[in-house]
This record gives C-alpha cells, sequence and structure tokens, in this order.
C-alpha cells in the first residue's frame, strides 16, 4: 500500500483521530492522576522511603538528569514476585520510538493535546531551538507505522510552531521513498519538490538504520544512533543496563532485568536454555513489535525457533517469567507474574506495563501510561500443546492480511477507573516502574555517547567489536 505525504497546519488537532476511540471518554484513574502530578522531588524522597539503602542525592541526580541523546523513551515492565514473596517492577526492554499517546486519557478535559503537547514542549522543541545544524528547513514527522499517533504529533508539532509540518512515510520496502539522506542532511519529497529537514519526530521503527544514519544535521527525536544504542537493539540495551549498574552500585539503584546472555549464536541457544531449565526467552535483537521473541517452554518450541531461517547470526537468551509453578532458573532466583488481578472465573492474565517517559532541560518526566494483557489466561501447568506466547506475550501489534500494521485493542488496558483496578497496581508500583525507565533511558544514552567520537563522528569499527553482528553492521547507511 502506498502513503502519501500528508501536511498539517496549526489548529488542526483533532482528538478522535488522535486517540483510540474507547480513550475519548475514559476518566483517568485519580490515583494514576496523582502519580502524574508529583515532582520528581516528591517521587525520590518517596522513593527513598521505601528503600533505605538508596542514595536520596544519587535518586534526584538520576531523575534531573538530562539526557543528550535519548529524550524520549518507553519502557515494557512486568509486576513479579520471587520465591520468597518479593514484589518488584522488572524492566524487559526499552522502546525509542515508544507508543502510548493515542492509548492515555487526557489528565486534564482542557487540554485535549495532553502527552503530546507535553513531550514536543519539554523535550523536542528546546532541542529544536539550540540546534545549529540545519537552519533552514521544513519540520517532519518520519514514521513506517502507528498514524494514529504520528498523526498527533505532527498536528501537535504545527500548532506549537506555527508552521507547516509534514508527514512522511519512510518503510523499509519502499522502492521510491519521499524522503533521502544527503550530506547528513534529511530531504523529503513533497508534491516533486524536494525540502530539507531541519527537525524531525522519528517513529520509524523497523530497522531505521538502513535508511538513516546514527548521526544527522538534522536533529530527529529520536536519532538512529539511540536506535542502535539500545532503543532499537536489545542486545547493546543488555550491555548498557550491565554497565549503569556497575555506576550505581553503592548508590542503592539498579536496573532489575531477568538474567540475560547476550552474543548468543544459533547453535548455542539450546544450551542456554537447558541451563535456565528449559524455559527461557529468546530473542533476535534488532526486531521490535513483538516481533523476533520466541517463549521457549517445550522441545517443540525449542525445534521450532531452531528451524526457522534467521536473518541475523546473534542473539540474547532470557530469564523466562512465568508461573509459581514454571518458570526459568536463573542465579538470581525465580521470578513469577503477579498478573491481573483474577476475573469472575478465576483466570489471571499476563499483564505488562508501559511507561513513556520524556527528558528535557530540567530532568525527565513521565508522559503516557497504559498496559496490556496476554491473549489467554496464565496456566498453572505447563503441557506439551500449550502455546506459551498466548499466556505471556502482551505486544498488541500484528500484521494484518495486506502486510500492514494492526492493533488487537481488545487486550487493551487503559489507566481509567475501570481497567486500572484489575492491574493490582498502587502508587509505589507506578513510582518504581518511573525510576527503572530512567535508569533504562541513561544506560542507553550513556551508551550512544560511548559510539561517538570527539568530533560527534559515529564509531563504526568501534560498534562491531561491541555489537559482533557483522550482517547488522553491514545495514547501517552512512
Amino acid at each position: 500500500m502506498t502513503h502519501a505525504v500528508r501536511v498539517f497546519e496549526p489548529h488542526g488537532f483533532d482528538s478522535p483521530k488522535h486517540f483510540y476511540p474507547e480513550v475519548l471518554n475514559a476518566h483517568i484513574h485519580p490515583l494514576v492522576k496523582f502519580f502524574f502530578s508529583m515532582s520528581n522531588e516528591r517521587i525520590a524522597r518517596r522513593y527513598a522511603h521505601l528503600h533505605p539503602d538508596a542514595s536520596i542525592d544519587a535518586i534526584c541526580e538520576a531523575l534531573e538528569h538530562t539526557p543528550e541523546h535519548m529524550r524520549w523513551g518507553g519502557a515494557d515492565l512486568f509486576y513479579t514476585t520471587s520465591e520468597h514473596g518479593v514484589r518488584q517492577m522488572v524492566l524487559i526492554e526499552t522502546n525509542s520510538s515508544p507508543s502510548g499517546q493515542k492509548s492515555m486519557p487526557v489528565l486534564d478535559d482542557w487540554q485535549e493535546q495532553g502527552g503530546y503537547r507535553l513531550l514536543l514542549e519539554r523535550a523536542f522543541l528546546p532541542m529544536l531551538r539550540r540546534r545549529r545544524g540545519v537552519r533552514d528547513g521544513v519540520l517532519a514527522v518520519l514514521y513506517d507505522k502507528n498514524e494514529v499517533e504520528t498523526t498527533g504529533y505532527a498536528a501537535t508539532l504545527s500548532t506549537l510552531t506555527g508552521e507547516k509540518v509534514y508527514l512522511v512515510p519512510w518503510r523499509h520496502d519502499d522502492v521510491d521513498p519521499p524522503a533521502r539522506v544527503e550530506n547528513g542532511v534529511i530531504w523529503i519529497r513533497h508534491e516533486e519538490e524536494w525540502l530539507p529537514v531541519r527537525g524531525a519526530i522519528k517513529y520509524v521503527t523497523q530497522r531505521p538504520w538502513s535508511r538513516i544514519p546514527p548521526v544527522t544535521k538534522t536533529l530527529i527525536l529520536n536519532s538512529t544512533l539511540v536506535c542502535l544504542s539500545g532503543g532499537r537493539n536489545k542486545l547493546l540495551a543488555a550491555k548498557a543496563y550491565d554497565l549503569h549498574n556497575a555506576k550505581l552500585e553503592g548508590t542503592g539503584l539498579k536496573i532489575s532485568v531477568p538474567e540475560t546472555i547476550w552474543d548468543v549464536s544459533l547453535n548455542e541457544v539450546p544450551l542456554w536454555v537447558e541451563r535456565m531449565g528449559g524455559v527461557a526467552v529468546v530473542k533476535v535483537p534488532y526486531s521490535n513489535a513483538g516481533q523476533g521473541v520466541y517463549t521457549i517452554t517445550s522441545d517443540e518450541e525449542l525445534e521450532a525457533f531452531m528451524s526457522e531461517d534467521h536473518r541475523y547470526d546473534k542473539f540474547i537468551v532470557q530469564a523466562l517469567i512465568g508461573n509459581r509453578t514454571w518458570t526459568s532458573r536463573s542465579s538470581s532466583g525465580r521470578l513469577y507474574h503477579v498478573g491481573t488481578v483474577p476475573d469472575r472465573t478465576g483466570n489471571i492474565f499476563v499483564a505488562d506495563v508501559r511507561l513513556m517517559v520524556g527528558g528535557g532541560d530540567r530532568g525527565f518526566f513521565p508522559v503516557a501510561l497504559y498496559a496490556r494483557r496476554a491473549h489467554t489466561p496464565l496456566s498453572e501447568q505447563l503441557s506439551a500443546s500449550h502455546d506459551s506466547w498466548s499466556m505471556l506475550g502482551t505486544n498488541l501489534s500484528y500484521k494484518d492480511g495486506r502486510g500492514e500494521w494492526a492493533t488487537d485493542t481488545s487486550r487493551l488496558l487503559l489507566m481509567d477507573s475501570r481497567n486500572f483496578n484489575r492491574l493490582g497496581l498502587g502508587l509505589d508500583d507506578l513510582v518504581e516502574a518511573y525510576i527503572q525507565t530512567v535508569l533504562a533511558m541513561t544506560a542507553i544514552d550513556d551508551m550512544a555517547g560511548r559510539l561517538l567520537t570527539s568530533k560527534g563522528l559515529f564509531r563504526r569499527r568501534y560498534f562491531g567489536v561491541i555489537n559482533e553482528d557483522e550482517r547488522l553492521v553491514q545495514e547501517i547507511v552512512k
């Protein structure tokens, strides 16, 4: 399907086009609204009160930090409990082009643009005003999916700047895309005229490095550099978390993730799955939207994974979070899903929480929040006939019969008065999720800095050393 470039004019924001229908009449849950009203100082003090081993100074420093590269991120987290009954929010992955705006009821009825406006005002526009790369040029939103949110960003950005904003499709399989890069500057084609872009919001999710260089003169939120540093690269994200945890040692802060083994070749996967008790998650590091994630709970599922034709050479193997009678064995113990509050028939579903966070000149700030549940209830016992992904997979994105991206909104859990209670979460759990997201974004931001020379150039050879996957390196455009 061909998508044309669209132009948005100021004051063209139309809520029904930029939010899911069920969101328009939803009322934000009072507890969620209270969390979003809290200052970073109050959040830090609350977190320190509940974690006596955590330094209040370290918490404040983390929340007030201004990221240089990753100023927009979304974390997927599971609410878990250990074999000793210790509950915690565990980070699964971080996304550098996260969805969430269309699923978040507005905090105030009078502010219809909600998180769209908040993110652009505090994270993007301050960068745009300081940028010296491309002085003359248009503003654009680049995308390959999620028109509901990308149109919301385009309409809001046009209103805030008083300029036209171009919504530009840039798919990896487009033989004649309406965008290109020349000497570090992104150009877009509109009505047969090529226009330089001085600033852009990037919602290009499928291998963006195959079209957009890691470093550009055009200001991009977020750059491809951020995607490669962990925003869309689970392998380097795992290394970034490990490095940042070493940096945080002694502060009482830590990024909580399932045990992760990186740089795993295909023939090594069965060994690591066996080491984790025959139950594990195998991930293609550079995929997203639920693609390239394999939950392994049986020999049949492992054989199915091994028999596929894989695009890349390296994988990561991660401890699977399951039920109290079946879960991965790891060096840090076993984790289980808390899941949703049992429904009327007693069923508990796996659910994750997606928290979108922005980073501005005054530090980090929460932007949007929603949750997703799995297709089928969490089973007490495993059998060979079980489809583990239907019990454990929460992502809502899928491709329809035409190859277009679609969303299964039937499993979407809004932060409204009806759905939020089904999650069984409290204020302190949201605080924990926020801290985890901020730490993860900072880790990836630091990794992005490591991948640049003192002159701001991408260290391609160094990247190939710490991300030893030649197929990926060959995809990165210069």
